[in-house]
């Protein structure tokens, strides 16, 4: 890397709009723009906005989660072109740090409206709402969740190279069977394409119009090529290996978090921010036919929080929902009881239910599937870490109830 240290590949602003910036993009789509070229076996440094382009605010109200336009996100950095990649082969990306921006040290978390993306609880909790996290390093607290710290298991929740045009095809046509499939149910399933605030760097119009009319949205992630993955081990020391479609790959990332929890239970869940990830990138030709490779593989990295033998709390979900209904080993249904078998728990020191489901979303949780073979229940299983309160939630202390305020609420205040 030489005396001048490691080269930015991109960098953004956080004064100037994201749909202004030539490094960001918000659709998969092969036509966009490369916005540089990186070597192969470079080292690199990315900056990031979060994933709303700075529609969410520091401050007391969740008017902004309220509002927030999902037609706008996410916003990418990138592509880059990654020398010597062609379609068959595999990029492998090293992750060797990320960091908040050192001018925005806080990020946020936020529980959308059912109607403008919702979560895993939204029908049992609707309202838009809001935490804001200030970072101390390596450690976050939040004045919306008091008696509550913890260090973050920093990393992207989206890393994915271009599809080809065969790939996108695909995408498009098997979400848009599901959307008609289900176009019974009171919500959105998948999104299609969307012309509305499609940014494409710097394309010109002719190819931003054919990318807002065919471009895939990135709020999934998808088998082909990673994306929104959200997984919260993706941090500092991983090795994430991505299947390449088009000359060149063009990779991207975004959608930074500081922490996490398994599940990412809101649909604005983890502690999201702006930050600075470096990486390196290495192609490993053939990769894809070598690594009999369908999907994106990963190695995690060796950072992860310590809390100790025996200072996890675990709770229980079955598949069978909070009405009572029985239903034949799902999973999700399961999981989702196990969050409210936490909400139940935690209610009893004096948060109130939102602040928990928020807490669920970006605090490290260990989510697991214990069982899916003993009909008709499955069962999954959360591990709450105990010490990142400071006090005592084990079951052998007895539960005080304390005033622990409130996270932001819309209309202003706590």
């Amino acid at each position: 890397m030489g005396k001048e240290g490691i080269r930015y590949a991109a960098k953004v602003s956080l004064d100037k709009p994201a749909a202004e910036q030539d490094c960001l993009h918000n659709r998969w789509h092969p036509d966009v723009p490369s916005y540089t070229t990186i070597k192969n076996n470079e080292v690199v440094k990315i900056e990031c906005v979060d994933w709303t382009g700075g529609q969410i605010g520091n401050n007391d109200s969740a008017d902004d989660v309220r509002d927030v336009d999902l037609t706008r996100i996410h916003y990418l950095t990138g592509p880059f072109d990654i020398e010597t990649a062609e379609p068959g082969d595999v990029l492998l990306v090293e992750i060797q740090d990320v960091q908040p921006m050192q001018d925005q040290p806080w990020g946020f978390t936020g529980i959308f409206a059912k109607e403008n993306g919702g979560g895993f609880l939204d029908e049992i909790y609707p309202k838009p709402a809001k935490a804001i996290w200030d970072f101390e390093g390596i450690f976050c607290s939040s004045r919306h969740i008091p008696g509550v710290r913890f260090a973050g298991l920093i990393h992207p929740g989206i890393l994915g190279c271009a599809p080809s045009a065969e790939v996108l095809d695909t995408w498009n046509k098997r979400e848009a069977e599901l959307i008609s499939a289900c176009s019974h149910m009171d919500r959105d399933v998948a999104l299609p394409p969307e012309p509305k605030n499609v940014h494409a760097g710097n394309a010109p119009s002719s190819i931003k119009d054919k990318i807002g009319k065919e471009g895939a949205r990135t709020v999934p992630g998808r088998p082909e090529h990673g994306g929104n993955c959200d997984i919260k081990n993706l941090s500092r020391g991983s090795k994430v290996y991505l299947p390449v479609h088009v000359s060149g790959a063009k990779f991207s990332v975004g959608d930074l978090h500081f922490s996490q929890g398994d599940g990412e239970i809101s649909f604005c869940g983890a502690i999201e921010m702006a930050g600075v990830i470096t990486l390196k990138f290495t192609v490993l030709k053939n990769g894809m036919s070598d690594l009999a490779m369908k999907s994106p593989l990963y190695i995690p990295g060796p950072v992860e929080p310590q809390f100790g033998p025996g200072r996890y709390l675990y709770f229980e979900g079955f598949s069978v929902d909070e009405a009572g209904k029985q239903h034949y080993l799902d999973a999700t249904v399961a999981y989702r009881q196990t969050c409210l078998r936490v909400i139940e728990y935690l209610r009893r020191y004096g948060y109130d239910d939102y602040q928990i489901y928020l807490l669920l979303s970006c605090a490290p949780i260990q989510g697991h599937i214990a069982g899916l073979v003993d009909i008709p229940n499955a069962c999954t299983t959360i591990g709450l870490p105990m010490d990142i309160f400071d006090f005592d939630i084990s079951p052998h202390a007895k539960a005080e109830k304390k005033d622990l305020g409130s996270c932001a609420k819309v209309g202003g205040g706590k």
